[in-house]
């Protein structure tokens, strides 16, 4: 058996049937024990933003970390891997996406809310958590080794090569070219610390979100007649065996797209961990507001965006075969590999310098005596692989990644579940 066999059984291993059943019944057991905040989130939010303008202390604003936050999760899973998604799981796929976003909402929210209310100075996200609150170093060692694979891997590398391939379908390019051009953007963003980063997100993500947005709408407007018999496909399909394994593996597995059904939609980070680590960098120490916002950027993540994209891919589809291209090139015309490339690169250069900060905080955690800015160059250098690697290994090596945070990070919510109150 060789080593590509070997993982391959082992990612399958860590996101089976358990994992998936345990983010889920994650999800449902907060969402009794906070009374279904994703009904009042919004009011709350709004009332509670008012309330803590006055404070704040240093960090990031609350605009840019919400950008940052909803740029490490929007990455080019949102186009393509909602595609391939629904290639294996078909129209119900997407029903069962909105019930695993609907109960990562209350996930999110405790993620949050206790690592702001753990957070030290030395110690943030989930570590700070599984340090203080259950009192475990070795799952917050455990649980940060993982996170700093896990931004190499799903967070640079991979973004990188999903861009690159898009990129390959408009123009020629030499990937060592590729390989010195990604590098060469990368790294004057990521080592200007969390306000560069933050700045640069916070420009870059409004404008190709709305850019995305206009042309999705512009799309559902051509094919409006084919809207409500996208919705009845979507509830009929959502039930049958097929639609609900590939609806559940989209939303757990990876933002990325992995081998099958791994290489699905995860079209958000709730239960990674990773969503917390990036709130402890505003500048409102809030845990109920971080929190809120966290729920908020869930929703338009999956409920909102996702949804865009899969509505389109369904009322566009042909003898159910699922394409971004065709289904845009019915109102970009010959604008359309430019316009996916551009739209692919951004939210791909987004998740790279969101998860880099992930990494950077859990690489400071378990390498204290080693300068953070180590973790510089050696990031970046991984992430720019992606444009010259084959990528077929580092899928299922992500998963796994991915699925042990996951792991150590619900284990660690449970545990403090009497923690996390109903303020």
């Amino acid at each position: 058996m060789d080593f590509y066999s070997v993982i391959e059984r082992l990612s399958s291993a860590v996101w089976g049937k358990g994992l998936v059943f345990l983010l889920l019944a994650t999800g449902v057991f907060f969402t009794v024990k906070l009374g279904f905040p994703q009904f009042t989130f919004i009011p709350k939010l709004i009332k509670l933003s008012e309330t803590q303008k006055s404070s704040a202390s240093s960090g990031l604003s609350q605009f840019r970390t919400v950008c940052l936050s909803l740029g490490t999760a929007m990455g080019t899973g949102n186009i393509t891997g909602v595609a391939t998604a629904l290639a294996v799981g078909g129209p119900g796929t997407v029903f069962w996406m909105w019930v695993s976003a609907f109960f990562g909402m209350a996930v999110v929210y405790c993620e949050n809310y206790l690592a702001l209310k753990y957070k030290t100075s030395s110690c943030t996200g989930p570590m700070a958590y599984l340090k203080y609150g259950v009192g475990s170093d070795f799952l917050a060692v455990f649980f940060a080794f993982f996170c700093i694979c896990a931004s190499c891997g799903m967070g640079g590398f991979i973004q990188v090569n999903s861009f690159s391939e898009s990129l390959s379908e408009c123009v020629s390019i030499p990937p060592v070219l590729l390989f010195i051009l990604s590098a060469l953007l990368i790294y004057p963003v990521i080592c200007g610390g969390a306000n560069r980063i933050g700045s640069a997100v916070h420009i870059l993500l409004p404008i190709v979100t709305v850019s995305f947005f206009l042309a999705c709408l512009a799309v559902l407007f051509t094919f409006r007649s084919k809207i409500p018999s996208a919705f009845r496909e979507i509830i009929r399909c959502a039930f049958s065996s097929d639609s609900a394994v590939g609806g559940i593996s989209g939303f757990a597995v990876s933002k990325a797209v992995s081998i099958g059904i791994r290489r699905g939609v995860f079209s958000n980070e709730a239960g990674l961990g990773s969503s917390p680590l990036l709130h402890c960098a505003s500048e409102n120490s809030s845990p109920q507001l971080q929190g809120l916002w966290s729920i908020f950027e869930v929703f338009f993540d999956t409920i909102v965006c996702c949804t865009l994209t899969a509505l389109v891919l369904i009322v566009s589809s042909q003898n159910n075969v699922y394409s971004v291209n065709y289904a845009f090139s019915h109102v970009l015309g010959a604008s359309t590999d430019v316009f996916l490339a551009l739209s692919l690169g951004v939210f791909a250069f987004c998740t790279v310098i969101g998860w880099f900060y992930c990494g950077q905080m859990a690489f400071s955690f378990v390498f204290r005596k080693i300068s953070p800015k180590v973790f510089c160059p050696v990031f970046v250098l991984v992430a720019s692989l992606g444009a010259v690697l084959d990528p077929s290994v580092v899928w299922p090596l992500a998963d796994i990644f991915n699925g042990f945070m996951a792991f150590s990070n619900l284990a660690g919510l449970l545990l403090l579940a009497n923690k996390i109150h109903r303020e």
